[in-house]
Order: C-alpha cells, then sequence, then structure tokens
C-alpha cells in the first residue's frame, strides 16, 4: 500500500506508522503506537542486559617468602573469587635482593595452582613481568 494511505489509516486510529524493516524490499512498515513499542523495546534490553555475565578479575598479591598460614588465607580469599565466578590472578611482588631469586616466586605460584586444581586451571602461566611475576586462573565450569 502507498505511504500516504497508510498514514491516513494511521491518523484515522490515532496511531503511528512505524518503520520495523526498513532493509527489507519493500519496506516494511506497521501501524501501532510508537510510544508503547519503544517501552517494549527497552524493557527487552533491559532484560538482556540482566542475563549478561560480566567478567570480574579479582587479585591475589603474596611475597615469596610468606608464611604458611598467610598462604592458606590468601588461598581461601582465592577460592572464594573462583567460587563467585571470578578469574583470580596471583601476583608475588619482589622487592630488593628478592629479584635474584625468580624461581621461588615460581614455585610459591606453582603451589598455589596445585593447591587450587580441583576448582581452578591455570589461564596464564607464571611470567616475571618487571618487580611482579603473576599467573592467571579461572574455574572448571560445573565445579563452581
Amino acid at each position: 500500500m502507498s505511504i500516504r494511505s497508510a498514514l491516513q489509516i494511521a491518523e484515522e486510529r490515532h496511531l503511528d506508522l512505524v518503520e520495523v524493516a526498513p532493509n527489507a524490499k519493500p519496506p516494511v512498515c506497521r501501524i501501532m503506537n510508537y510510544g508503547k513499542y519503544r517501552y517494549e523495546q527497552q524493557k527487552r534490553e533491559k532484560e538482556a542486559k540482566k542475563k549478561q555475565k560480566v567478567l570480574v578479575l579479582k587479585e591475589v598479591k603474596l611475597r615469596p617468602n610468606i608464611e604458611d598460614h598467610d598462604f592458606y588465607v590468601k588461598l581461601k580469599g582465592a577460592q572464594r573469587f573462583l567460587g563467585d565466578g571470578s578469574k583470580v590472578k596471583v601476583t608475588i611482588m619482589f622487592r630488593g635482593r628478592e629479584m635474584s631469586h625468580p624461581e621461588l616466586g615460581r614455585d610459591l605460584l606453582l603451589r598455589f595452582a596445585k593447591e587450587l586444581n580441583e576448582v581452578a586451571h591455570v589461564e596464564k602461566e607464571p611470567k616475571l613481568e618487571g618487580r611482579n611475576m603473576t599467573m592467571v586462573m579461572s574455574a572448571i565450569k560445573g565445579k563452581q
């Protein structure tokens, strides 16, 4: 139908002529209440946004000569983060002469990964970046 006649029908019914598929041949228009249509569309977008999962990266910082109890406290925190669905970045901060023994940091990170191997896997292997050594872990699907 022609645009003029469609506009006339829409005006008689006190509604709007809305183009719903502009790329179609010929373009598809619908007679409707545009305000209500926009409201419904926003509602759908809001629902879709709620269902999206936001990826969060939490960080746990350690020192190379950490005591056992402190290590397990940090481990428990990392487990909680993984349980919440976040990724965990484990960082070992070196100071002063500790930089001459990066293998201690690597061993500590591998121990951390071994302790968490039931609930998480290593996503990024331990890597020395400046004075910090980092490793990223994420939860194993189905174990959250």
